[in-house]
């Protein structure tokens, strides 16, 4: 199982720390899918430290939650150790973990997140830096490089052990990349030889058979599901039961998605009021909705929404559609095509 310091996992499966999706309400989800372990989306070392409100709220861990990692992200030595004390004494989550590999712009220019990724000794000072103000156990997530000339991932990652970080995260993208073309695993499993703290695994993991493969290929102690668990918590279980025992189980059938489709919006809405949170919810609906038979009109249909009875409405309509089988290729080529809309 995967144990970072003295914490331990109940299995090798990691929910990532992604922008904009990764707050409590999808974060219990992905707990109660058997994720063992969860990742909070980052949040800015300034704005903690200027008592920003909205970015203190960030903080909030559910104990359904936990075990939980909770990110921050910053340029300035300072100010990054006292956001991570904050998180420290006034958050109950299990982890600070450092971004080194956010490439937006308005991050780096910040000379925050990949930036790092091209001086191995800041982020020696940097981490050893927030690991001498907290108790809690630090770790690191990065990208290989900075782009396809500067690739340090395992000069990056022995910083990391050097300094006191407790495990590392590598996604097999340089920061030019983005997210687009084809992770290298082969630099997870560079830095997997290279180090002897925990290293997790980030790429291109869509199905249980990824996550499979690339604990084959590596040798990484953990898998970090991202953008295959949007709107699919599903993958989550799907991958530790196929781990656990190989037995690849089927994709749920509609009702179950939009069943805890439903379950994802009234806890947003618990936490953010019915107008922002029905609004947040249109892009995990179109995520939930992804691939399903005749979903594209309820799926426009939801975007132009934003009352939580009348999504609730569309989605049990919908529902019955496809139980009643409109939806079927050979009997409705009309639908067909509509359903070859969602990609």
């Amino acid at each position: 199982m995967l144990k970072i310091a003295n914490i331990e996992m109940k299995n090798q499966v990691v929910l990532a720390p992604m922008a904009g999706v990764c707050n409590p309400a999808f974060r219990l989800i992905a707990k109660e899918f058997g994720a063992g372990l969860v990742c909070a989306e980052m949040v800015s070392d300034k704005a903690l430290v200027h008592g920003n409100e909205r970015t203190r709220e960030m903080l909030y861990v559910d104990d359904r939650e936990k075990p939980l990692s909770l990110q921050i992200f910053g340029g300035d030595r300072a100010t990054l150790v006292e956001a991570a004390k904050i998180v420290d004494k006034h958050s109950n989550a299990d982890i600070i973990d450092i971004n080194m590999g956010c490439p937006v712009p308005k991050v780096t220019k910040c000379d925050a997140g990949a930036r790092w990724l091209l001086d191995p000794n800041k982020i020696y000072e940097m981490v050893s830096a927030v690991v001498d103000a907290v108790d809690k156990p630090v770790t690191v997530k990065m990208r290989i490089g900075w782009d396809d000339d500067h690739i340090y991932v395992v000069e990056n990652a022995q910083a990391v052990e050097r300094a006191g970080g407790q495990a590392v995260s590598v996604h097999g993208r340089t920061r030019e990349r983005l997210y687009s073309g084809t992770a290298d695993w082969s630099y997870i499993k560079q830095v997997k030889e290279a180090v002897n703290i925990p290293v997790i695994g980030n790429g291109d993991v869509f199905s249980p058979e990824d996550a499979k493969r690339m604990l084959d290929m590596t040798g990484c102690d953990g898998v970090m599901v991202g953008r295959g668990a949007l709107g699919n918590p599903w993958m989550l279980y799907r991958t530790i039961e196929y781990l656990t025992t190989g037995e690849l189980l089927p994709d749920p059938a509609p009702e179950e998605k939009v069943r805890i489709a439903l379950v994802h919006m009234d806890r947003l809405i618990a936490l953010k009021g019915e107008n922002v949170a029905v609004k947040e919810m249109r892009k995990h609906l179109a995520w939930y909705l992804k691939g399903l038979p005749g979903a594209a009109r309820v799926k426009d249909a939801i975007m132009e929404e934003s009352h939580r009875d009348e999504v609730e409405r569309m989605l049990g309509e919908y529902v019955e559609q496809v139980k009643a089988g409109l939806f079927d290729r050979k009997a409705n080529p009309d639908a067909a095509m509509d359903a070859s809309a969602v990609h």
